[in-house]
């Protein structure tokens, strides 16, 4: 049975990303979401920065947020994220990030990313990249 990468890991909301409203400030999520999928491809054993010394860029195509309840400084925090293959090209991140201790959803969302290279053209996924969306894992990983 196909298994989509996936990885899920906690972290505590930094007080500069707070706004005066004394919750986390919306353009926040957005780079949590980064966050997410630069820890998903770690867990899968190919982290972004090798991948990109190997030619291959994710630039972001699309993003959609929801934004379902507060997360205040201090807060701990834990986000899953799962990548699936949506096209020849194009991989979508799912994001949730929730309170830890219970308390609820915090936001959740995905973003689309284009397989380029570094010029910027669509390019097929590379076989190590087609096997993690394959597999989950990517060959050699642990």
């Amino acid at each position: 049975m196909k298994r989509d990468p996936q990885c899920t890991f906690e972290f505590r909301v930094r007080y500069s990303e707070t706004d005066q409203m004394r919750t986390y400030y919306n353009s926040r999520a957005l780079e949590w979401f980064e966050m997410g999928r630069t820890e998903l491809l770690r867990a899968c054993g190919k982290p972004y920065r090798q991948m990109e010394a190997e030619g291959v860029m994710l630039p972001v195509r699309e993003a959609h947020v929801e934004y379902l309840g507060r997360a205040q400084y201090d807060d701990l925090l834990r986000l899953s994220a799962t990548m699936s293959k949506v096209g020849r090209a194009q991989v979508r991140v799912d994001v949730a990030i929730e309170h830890a201790g219970g308390g609820g959803m915090v936001c959740r969302g995905w973003t689309v990313h284009v397989v380029t290279n570094h010029d910027g053209r669509p390019i097929r996924p590379p076989g190590w990249f087609a096997e993690l969306l394959d597999t989950g894992k990517t060959p050699g990983a642990r």
